[in-house]
């Protein structure tokens, strides 16, 4: 069944995408993460579709997640934007460190083609936040420019943070970037702005806080460990805000109030929980009576917009 999700456009790729995308790390299984059967995959790749989410966004890094989409939904590729990475090691585990050499690039993106079964993608993203001096250094952004010249890569972006955010977006030629944000994590608040008043599209992760407002323990926001994450929960007393909200729901659509994002990616294994995540976002913002005390109470309890 369709849900009515906002849609913004991803900077200047012009694509009209919904608020809310699909991750695909989630898809991986083992030994990086938990197993999950090809039918099960399979069901949530189209229920992803089924209920017009248009933006998919995955990895080489990312286990048998291509494979999955390759198998599932090739069929329906007129239906997603599809995202993907590059720089990286197919094979290697995550957190691995990538290689950034025209030829791994060239590579990986011909390996992420066949895996697929696309002819095309539509975004692919570094990997890494590295200096411009480390993207030329052995030719990986040209590489990357070039696939684009030649049809097989539409849009270039980097999964990007701070201290190299401002230097990539000064380059001019990433037309998105991923960026980390959540209520718990706004370090780098000011600099989305920056990046989108640039003209480049805004893709959110860990929008949703990987789930730390319902389970703290042994969880990490991109670095940030899940017990700063409570204790910056609850220095803000965000629980008096919630108003019948659930704080998965309160934090993703915190997310959303951002009005630099385009989409926010949230990645998940059960139809269930995309179904929840799906009802959130179509929600849309918080109240912005809300929003400004929930920033005023973050911004007391250290989880700021510096940056």
């Amino acid at each position: 069944m369709t849900t009515t999700l906002p849609r913004n456009t991803l900077g200047r790729t012009g694509f009209e995408v919904t608020s809310l995308g699909f991750g695909a790390m989630e898809l991986r299984g083992e030994p990086g993460g938990p197993a999950i059967s090809e039918a099960e995959a399979d069901a949530l790749l189209n229920a992803v579709l089924d209920a017009g989410i248009n933006l998919i966004d995955t990895s080489p890094d990312y286990g048998a997640s291509e494979d999955c989409i390759g198998r599932a939904i090739a069929h329906r590729r007129n239906e997603y934007f599809l995202a993907s990475k590059c720089g990286c090691v197919p094979g290697a585990p995550m957190g691995t460190d990538h290689v950034h050499t025209a030829e791994n690039v060239r590579a990986g993106v011909e390996a992420s083609l066949r895996r697929m079964k696309t002819d095309h993608l539509d975004l692919v993203q570094f990997h890494r936040s590295l200096t411009q001096a480390e993207y030329d250094e052995h030719g990986a952004l040209q590489a990357l420019l070039d696939l684009r010249d030649a049809g097989k890569v539409r849009f270039v972006g980097v999964s990007g943070t701070l201290p190299n955010l401002d230097e990539q977006i000064g380059m001019g030629v990433f037309d998105a970037f991923q960026i980390p944000y959540s209520a718990l994590q706004r370090e780098h608040e000011d600099v989305i702005a920056r990046a989108s008043a640039a003209g480049a599209g805004i893709i959110i992760r860990g929008g949703a806080a990987r789930g730390t407002p319902s389970d703290w323990e042994g969880r990490r926001n991109y670095m940030l460990p899940g017990t700063i994450s409570k204790d910056r929960w609850e220095q803000a007393k965000l629980d008096e805000l919630l108003n019948g909200l659930t704080r998965m729901e309160f934090t993703l659509r915190f997310t959303l109030s951002n009005p630099d994002l385009d989409t926010t990616i949230v990645g998940t294994r059960s139809v269930a929980h995309l179904q929840d995540n799906i009802a959130a976002a179509a929600k849309g913002p918080l109240d912005a009576g809300v929003m400004a005390e929930a920033k005023r109470r973050l911004d007391a309890a250290g989880a700021t917009s510096s940056g």
